[in-house]
């Protein structure tokens, strides 16, 4: 499995955004975790970072499963990765390793330059590299992009 770390992210959401979009585009199915705010305000950017585009996504809160009417929608904002079926990609812009990570194919971490935020990435790439089996990437921000 793939883990790969973008750091030094200037507008971690920004960044997100960008990638989802790319990620929407390569018809990837994606799973996006973090804290209820930062889900909510990611919600609001994707529907106006960039004019000219759309990425199809769903804010799943709680830890409902999706209705069988968002159940295609690529991208799923959930506050509880346990409640979601299979995806191909997790994104985590929370300061902690989501629980089930490992159900999925590959896992992208989006960490910011923000001292505390760039510190518990530090820490996820130190619980990730104690597992072998990861084949684990850095991307710096300007090779982020």
């Amino acid at each position: 499995m793939k883990v790969e770390f973008h750091s030094g992210v200037a507008d971690k959401l920004g960044a997100a955004c960008s990638f989802l979009r790319k990620a929407h585009a390569a018809g990837a199915t994606v799973v996006v975790s973090a804290d209820r705010g930062t889900l909510d305000r990611l919600d609001a950017a994707l529907w106006s970072f960039d004019p000219l585009s759309f990425v199809a996504h769903a804010r799943l809160k709680g830890n409902a499963a999706a209705p069988p009417t968002q159940a295609r929608t690529p991208i799923w904002l959930v506050d509880d990765v346990a409640s979601v079926t299979a995806r191909e990609l997790l994104l985590n812009l929370g300061p902690a390793m989501v629980d089930g990570w490992d159900q999925f194919g590959r896992v992208v971490e989006i960490v910011s330059a923000e001292p505390d935020d760039a510190q518990a990435g530090r820490q996820r790439w130190r619980e990730y590299s104690a597992r072998p089996e990861l084949d684990l990437v850095h991307k710096t921000r300007a090779s982020a992009a």
